[in-house]
């Protein structure tokens, strides 16, 4: 505090605190060298990797593949004429829209559900794990895991399990009635005797066309013998001998039985009895099929079921965004996980304490509480789909590439395939970083206001 003297002028006290900021406005004045000494190699860093890859890449769009014809915005109008362009465009719409929103909602699953068990480290463990496999190593493990031939690949080798489980394979896939004999073709694909059958008389069944290592472990035919009791009798087999010879519709000594075989009694257009042959290629009718005429149903010779081609141009986008899953889904778990572990629990049991169930705890509760977490997850993931290539570019298989395209990789093969065309390539690195900017602001100014609270 200040003194005064009769008469006299107020002595000055002891100096303030300096006002907020004045150091530090100091300093940037008086020694701004500093400064930029210290935001110098950050700039250049920045100037180099980032500013002057956008600007080269605006400025060549606006030129033609040699990069001497200025063509203005021609190639940002080959882009959306483009039908390759167009179907990246359309996939990387599905991209962003699916594989984020799939992410996330397993993330949260996962790490709501894992939150109470005792072995939810491990299985968080296990569920992140394919995060540190590269994209490379990935594609190509689901590239095996996506083959046709359910013996290599694991997806239909699963997908042929459960069909054949609920429906029985066929016996002979591909054998069929041998030229000039009794059978004719009928509808759906069965085969079905010209004469009525006798039961006095045998009924031979002769089929070819089955391939002689299907026959290793078969049986020899044995030609059937009357029933004795009205029933009707007969062989089915494989009316082939090796190095020729033998006599046509005959079961001749050496010829494979086959074994498994449905064998109709239809009267009328309608069953009256079934039977299946043994092991000798042999079967027995009851007396109610004499006089009437035999049928070989088509489930006999249907082709086996070789699962789902989960590489075709169908299902090519979703079989990738799938295999994107499987990687990213640990992340999304992990960050949601390390979100809910701060979410206090006092509020959780207090809508409990209120009458709420599970569900209503995790919908009005948990999802709201964990909403800033759930954007830093999605808006990051969308970021990095709107980049997606290695996965692509690897499972995709050349004969449907073209449906599985999305724009890194459209950019890719028009600057750097056949025909390459720096110029397109550069319209649609432009193209993507525009796509990429509104998320990104949207990111900032989330994150701003998060800052703010």
């Amino acid at each position: 505090m200040s003194t005064a003297t009769a008469g006299g002028p107020a002595a000055p006290g002891p100096p303030g605190p300096p006002a907020p900021g004045t150091r530090r406005s100091s300093i940037v004045r008086t020694r701004p060298w500093l400064a930029a000494c210290f935001l110098l190699p950050a700039l250049v860093l920045l100037g180099a990797l980032v500013v002057y890859p956008i600007v080269y890449s605006v400025y060549r769009s606006l030129f033609d593949a040699s990069g001497t014809g200025f063509v203005g915005l021609g190639n940002y109008v080959e882009l959306f004429t483009d039908d390759d362009t167009l179907t990246a465009i359309r996939n990387n719409t599905i991209w962003v829209i699916v594989a984020p929103t799939v992410c996330t909602a397993l993330g949260l699953i996962f790490a709501v559900l894992t939150e109470r068990v005792r072995w939810g480290t491990a299985f968080k463990l296990i569920v992140f794990m394919p995060m540190a496999i590269s994209m490379l190593a990935a594609g190509i493990i689901f590239r095996l895991v996506y083959e046709q031939d359910p013996d290599r690949g694991v997806a239909n080798a699963v997908w042929v399990g459960i069909h054949d489980t609920f429906n029985e394979a066929s016996a002979w896939p591909g054998a069929r009635p041998r030229p000039n004999g009794d059978l004719e073709k009928t509808g759906g694909g069965a085969y079905t005797t010209g004469s009525a059958v006798d039961a006095a008389d045998p009924a031979n069944l002769p089929l070819v066309g089955v391939p002689p290592q299907d026959l290793a472990d078969a049986a020899e035919a044995s030609p059937a013998r009357p029933a004795g009791d009205g029933g009707v009798t007969g062989t089915v087999w494989v009316d082939f001998a090796k190095g020729g010879g033998g006599e046509p519709n005959v079961v001749d000594p050496g010829e494979k039985a086959l074994a498994g075989v449905v064998v109709e009694a239809v009267r009328d257009g309608r069953v009256v009895a079934t039977a299946t042959t043994g092991e000798d290629g042999v079967f027995t009718l009851p007396a109610e099929a004499d006089g009437a005429h035999l049928r070989l149903p088509a489930s006999n010779f249907t082709e086996a079921y070789n699962g789902v081609n989960w590489l075709g141009p169908s299902l090519i986008t979703p079989a990738i965004i799938a295999s994107y899953i499987w990687m990213w889904a640990g992340f999304a778990m992990v960050l949601i996980a390390a979100g809910l572990a701060g979410v206090p629990r006092e509020l959780l049991e207090a809508a409990r304490v209120d009458g709420a169930n599970e569900w209503q705890v995790f919908r009005r509760v948990t999802v709201p509480v964990l909403a800033p977490v759930l954007a830093v997850v999605l808006v990051t993931l969308m970021i990095n789909v709107l980049k997606i290539f290695d996965l692509v570019y690897i499972i995709a298989p050349g004969a449907t590439q073209s449906d599985a395209n999305v724009l890194a990789l459209q950019l890719y093969l028009s600057s750097f395939g056949t025909g390459a065309d720096q110029g397109v390539g550069s319209a649609i690195a432009v193209l993507l970083l525009l796509l990429v900017v509104p998320v990104m602001v949207f990111n900032i100014r989330r994150l701003r206001r998060e800052g703010r609270r």
